[in-house]
């Protein structure tokens, strides 16, 4: 293809596990449904609203829970400058979100860009680039080690029971103390502030599949009340669940 800039929107089943790495500048982005995003060590949740910048050659593995649609853009990279960062997620703003939308009619194809094309695909390209210069919050780490990878699969298992740290400790072979120490190097963070994470990770996952209440969300991501769900979400996307949900639609 030897359009500057192209889009692509499809949409794909479940998948387990794609690894991806594009010659392209790579604004990856769901219309529809959510993905999964791993990369160095974090990673990310990619609902409608939300998009991955990504540097051409850079490798990423992405994971599709449910059904989703895609509407993203390639840049080819001797038509824009290399992102500010190889690798940001941001929350995309209205006027990104309609360049988005009105870019996807040109996919890709060996016919040139009309003018206007090309003005719009540069115009997208200014704005994603100035976003990805405020990255979101909403990331966990990934791991390094196979015991705390196995320990954050594992308690991504459980978020919606009772997680008790000793027992995933025990399950990987570790003692507590061990696994605490491999939290606090490979993330930086404890066990339950990365646990806090992941609930919020999962409610925004489930707050992009459709109408479900948010007090049914809260319950099923281990909250047992909605003022404390209400307050973690907040804390970490600075929004409501319902203020998040209502940045999907257009």
């Amino acid at each position: 293809m030897t359009r500057k800039a192209y889009s692509f929107v499809r949409t794909f089943p479940p998948e387990p596990d794609l690894e991806l790495c594009v010659e392209r500048h790579y604004l990856l982005c769901a219309s529809a449904g959510a993905l999964r995003m791993e990369a160095g060590g974090q990673a990310w949740l990619l609902p409608p609203a939300r998009a991955a910048l990504i540097e051409a050659g850079l490798p990423i593995r992405v994971t599709i829970p449910r059904q989703v649609t895609t509407a993203s853009v390639l840049f080819d990279t001797t038509f824009v400058p290399p992102p500010p960062v190889p690798l940001a997620v941001f929350d995309l703003s209205p006027l990104a979100r309609a360049l988005v939308a009105e870019c996807g009619v040109w996919g890709g194809s060996d016919e040139p860009l009309p003018a206007y094309g090309e003005v719009l695909f540069t115009a997208l390209a200014a704005v994603a680039w100035r976003l990805a210069e405020q990255p979101s919050p909403v990331v966990v780490a990934a791991g390094r080690s196979a015991e705390l990878r196995r320990a954050l699969r594992l308690t991504e298992q459980r978020l919606g029971q009772e997680v008790r740290f000793e027992e995933v400790a025990a399950e990987v072979g570790l003692t507590p103390r061990s696994l605490a120490r491999r939290f606090e190097a490979e993330t930086g963070m404890t066990w339950r502030a990365v646990l806090r994470r992941m609930r919020v990770l999962r409610a925004i996952e489930q707050l992009a599949e459709g109408d479900i209440p948010v007090a049914t969300i809260a319950y099923t991501v281990g909250y047992v009340s909605l003022s404390a769900f209400n307050a973690a979400f907040r804390d970490l996307t600075g929004r409501t669940p319902t203020e998040y949900r209502a940045s999907f639609r257009p």
